[in-house]
């Protein structure tokens, strides 16, 4: 927003969940006067019925950084959803393409045997995937298993092509990263207490009460709004603010470790002092050269 007062940019959000229309203080989206005042991008597309891919991301946001450059303006992408980045930077792996009954076969089976014994069942086929794997990972081993199912192939074969795009780093990178785990820990604490404040349990409260969501859809995985969904559905919250900031710095732990493989990156110290103005600085300089 203080690089908005400087140079002519707009903001293409790289959030996997700010795209969901209702989910807003658990993703922080940006106020009504802040989105009026600079213009915004891949905020509040979709329902929460719906899923949103690093797919769809991609071509999303090709064309919005076209549609900028044509109106003479800066594109900036922010946000903590490195896989968008990657996808975007990297290029996408050739998937098989999705399978609604595939797909709910597995759930079914999911959930007649839980979710441990299919991520077994992943390690017959696909051990290495699913070794990187929680058993907990619903997502990410339904998908695995649907690959397989689909394809004959486990989904490391898949991916196993995959290489960067010719143009995969003339996109200036800036990773705001912290020097201090104290610093990153109680900065999290802050926000989920102000996100507890702000209402967040009522927010997801009136989630539940639309009667179209369950907690098996990619909006209401996200973190925060998982283990919200799952107080009010055991009518227990003695133990929600532990558990989503818990949560969030496993988030946050695994965005340093994807942003500390991504090469070529500028990383400014976002817990030092002089942060704000250094930092607004090497980001304007980084806007011009790039």
């Amino acid at each position: 927003m203080a690089l908005a007062r400087m140079l002519p940019i707009e903001l293409i959000s790289v959030d996997s969940a700010q795209v969901y229309r209702g989910l807003n203080i658990g993703t922080a989206k940006p106020t009504a006067a802040e989105r009026e005042a600079v213009p915004h991008h891949l905020i509040d597309i979709i329902e929460p019925t719906e899923a949103y891919s690093a797919a769809r991301f991609v071509a999303d946001t090709q064309k919005l950084i076209s549609d900028t450059h044509e109106r003479g303006r800066l594109p900036v992408l922010v946000g903590g959803t490195m896989l968008y980045f990657k996808a975007l930077r990297d290029g996408l792996d050739e998937m098989p393409a999705a399978s609604a009954s595939v797909r709910a076969a597995i759930e079914a089976e999911a959930a007649a045997i839980g979710w441990p014994a299919m991520h077994a069942q992943l390690a017959a086929v696909d051990a290495k995937t699913a070794a990187r794997l929680a058993p907990a990972d619903t997502q990410r081993i339904g998908r695995a298993l649907e690959v397989w199912r689909v394809s004959g192939q486990p989904i490391s074969f898949w991916q196993r092509g995959a290489g960067a795009r010719d143009d995969s780093n003339t996109l200036p990178l800036i990773s705001l990263e912290p020097t201090s785990r104290a610093w990153l820990h109680e900065r999290i604490a802050q926000r989920f207490d102000a996100m507890l404040s702000a209402g967040f349990v009522d927010e997801v409260r009136a989630l539940r009460a639309r009667g179209d969501l369950h907690s098996e859809l990619p909006a209401l995985r996200c973190v925060g709004y998982r283990q919200a969904w799952a107080a009010l559905q055991a009518n227990n919250l003695q133990l929600l603010r532990d558990q989503g900031i818990a949560a969030t710095r496993q988030l946050a732990k695994r965005q340093l470790t994807w942003l500390r493989g991504m090469p070529g990156r500028t990383v400014l110290a976002c817990d030092a002092a002089d942060f704000p103005a250094q930092g607004l600085l090497a980001l304007r300089q980084a806007l011009e050269v790039g």
